[in-house]
């Protein structure tokens, strides 16, 4: 049965997490290589984790302002199915990298008010795919993975020319009512599936997946 909202679970450590993404019912996998992340991966890592994916789960390596060097390395020793650009690259580089490696390119480009939005239609005409995040606060370590939301009131009902993707503070208990109110088709979770940082809990991704699709577990007397 196919799934009527595509999601991504993203910052994978261990290959057991990969079997629990794709029992879920998850369409990708995510990997960061970000070194203050405390979800951040070698190449080995992710290498030995993409190994475990199932035909179909599709493979996602995070990267920020990489350059060529890295992602030579990167793509020379992970087989990947796609690119997310999560840094401050600009449309031209989204290109270049696109050219250069042959894999489809998502551009994450954060959203904390009104004026953030023009930047969506910027990299839509330039990325495959776009993902819509929540801003990191000013001198944030990290680009993404804070647990944050933004307005979604700002992206309702907007339609794009490119597929797109909501992240940002997404959890079990929010998944369903973000999909309502934006019209998403796609969901990026990270930290709000997490039992500590960085470490993935089976039974809340499985919510995740469950809720974003519309399913409520009954609870067992």
């Amino acid at each position: 049965m196919s799934k009527s909202v595509a999601v991504k679970i993203c910052g994978l450590t261990q290959p057991s997490e990969v079997h629990a993404v794709a029992q879920a019912g998850a369409t990708y996998c995510g990997f960061v290589f970000f070194p203050k992340s405390p979800r951040n991966v070698s190449f080995e890592q992710a290498a030995a984790m993409a190994i475990e994916a199932p035909v179909g789960l599709g493979k996602v390596a995070l990267t920020v302002n990489a350059d060529n060097a890295f992602l030579d390395a990167l793509t020379a020793q992970v087989p990947l199915d796609m690119l997310q650009l999560h840094g401050s690259e600009t449309p031209e580089r989204v290109l270049e990298v696109k050219a250069r490696y042959g894999l489809p390119v998502m551009k994450a480009v954060g959203v904390a008010d009104a004026s953030d939005l023009p930047a969506l239609d910027t990299y839509m005409q330039v990325a495959d795919q776009i993902l819509v995040d929540a801003k990191p606060p000013e001198n944030a370590d990290l680009p993404g993975g804070n647990g944050l939301t933004f307005d979604w009131r700002l992206i309702a009902g907007r339609r794009w020319i490119v597929p797109w993707m909501l992240a940002g503070g997404l959890t079990p208990l929010n998944a369903a009512e973000a999909v309502q109110m934006t019209g998403t088709r796609q969901l990026d979770v990270s930290s709000g599936v997490e039992s500590a940082p960085g470490v993935k809990d089976t039974a809340m991704i499985r919510a995740f997946v469950d809720a974003s699709q519309g399913v409520s577990k009954i609870p067992t007397l």
